[in-house]
């Protein structure tokens, strides 16, 4: 006899479970939001961002500047117009609740151990590839032109089955909504199917639907692709529009005032042979145009790893001033010599993209919040919210996080781009 009401954990129901739950280990991908300095306060409304735009210059020789035609302090107030925002949301199946004799409230939110802790963990590193890199959370590197489902992907570690994602061509203005089937690591390839629990793959053979790699499409999460829905990015704040950045820092034309740019150099003349001596360079020309000191440099771990074969076959060119660190399923830190006070700090990063490297001063950011992230809670208390279906009832769990990166201090960082090798 069949069940009429939905149930998720039925296979696992009166088993002899020897061993605990078998569940897939989420690679840590939040170390700038892990790292970054909070500030928890923000209400809402207008944030003002305000800086100091020039200094007073004036300084003649042989005699004093005439009192018409002396420059002033120069003060911008810059602001952000109110809070970005994400949501996270868990559904649960009533009949679960009571085969497992999950039913009071105090246990709701344990029914496995630890899934609303892991779907946390998930939320943090979605939200800090957005502060990292922007909107968009991978590229199609395969023309996908086929009726498959088939997208070849840069980063397939990135995706989750069952995971809603947006995929746009730029320049055709392409865009498919799709469900994540199956993700082949090795090859690369994430099959795709146009509704959730479905069967039906996506039919990139129709025009509208093409996804051209040449044109570089971008792989969004729900809502992400909206130009305004995500949250700033370091990618966006430090990188010249030339080079693909944004335009503007809290509403502020960033080639206006020196103070808002992040001062870029070239890579595309980078090697696996070269990258440390090209590094160090970049350091140089970001220490001598900026106005910071960069400690951190953070990259993928293919530059990493680039830089630890330079680094062990150079018998003794770089001062490696500490051993590596590593934290499980996280980031891995290197510190070597430099000119910068206590040395230069090498953080290979997962969420991190090959093209870029990027030289931060911590000094430079800070993330604005209303009290991070949180469950929403009913006015009467429940952190749940009921549906009733003819299958049963559910219950959805939802976590919000209200708030904005704000780059204060662009021109005390620095990034190395477009490099290729």
């Amino acid at each position: 006899m069949s069940n009429s009401t939905a149930r998720s954990f039925s296979t696992m129901l009166n088993e002899y479970l020897p061993n605990e739950l078998l569940k897939e280990e989420f690679i840590k991908r939040d170390y700038l939001l892990t790292n970054i300095e909070k500030d928890d306060t923000w209400k809402g409304g207008n944030l003002v961002v305000p800086f100091k735009a020039a200094g007073a210059s004036s300084v003649a020789f042989g005699s004093l500047s005439a009192s018409n035609d002396i420059a002033e302090d120069l003060y911008v107030r810059g602001g952000v117009s109110g809070q970005k925002e994400v949501w996270g949301s868990m559904i649960f199946n009533q009949r679960d609740l009571f085969e497992h004799d999950m039913v009071s409230e105090q246990n709701f939110l344990k029914i496995l151990p630890g899934t609303v802790e892991d779907f946390m963990d998930y939320m943090k590193n979605v939200v800090s590839m957005n502060l990292l890199n922007g909107a968009w959370f991978a590229i199609i590197t395969a023309d996908a032109t086929a009726n498959n489902g088939n997208i070849t992907v840069g980063r397939p570690d990135k995706f989750v089955i069952g995971q809603k994602v947006i995929l746009v061509d730029p320049v055709s203005t392409n865009s498919v909504t799709a469900y994540v089937k199956t993700i082949d690591m090795n090859s690369k390839v994430v099959n795709v199917v146009t509704a959730r629990g479905g069967a039906t793959v996506v039919d990139f053979s129709q025009g509208a639907n093409q996804m051209i790699a040449a044109n570089v499409p971008k792989v969004y999460n729900d809502g992400a692709q909206t130009a305004g829905n995500t949250f700033a990015s370091l990618r966006g704040a430090l990188l010249s529009s030339a080079n693909g950045g944004d335009t503007q820092l809290y509403g502020v034309t960033k080639t206006l005032y020196p103070y808002l740019q992040g001062i870029n150099v070239d890579g595309s003349g980078i090697t696996a042979a070269n990258i440390m001596e090209k590094m160090f360079d970049a350091l140089t020309t970001i220490r001598q145009f900026g106005k910071g000191n960069p400690t951190d440099v953070l990259m993928s771990y293919k530059n990493f790893g680039s830089c630890l074969k330079v680094i062990e076959g150079s018998k003794g060119a770089f001062n490696v001033q500490s051993s590596q660190k590593a934290s499980q399923y996280g980031w891995t830190e290197l510190e070597v010599g430099s000119v910068a006070k206590g040395g230069l700090k090498l953080v290979a990063i997962q969420e991190a993209d090959d093209d870029i490297i990027i030289f931060l001063d911590w000094r430079a950011l800070k993330f604005h919040s209303n009290g991070f992230f949180r469950k929403r809670i009913a006015p009467d208390g429940k952190e749940y919210f009921e549906i009733r279906n003819t299958t049963g009832y559910q219950y959805i769990i939802d976590v919000c996080l209200f708030g904005e990166m704000v780059v204060i201090r662009p021109s005390y960082c620095g990034v190395l781009v477009n490099i290729s090798y």
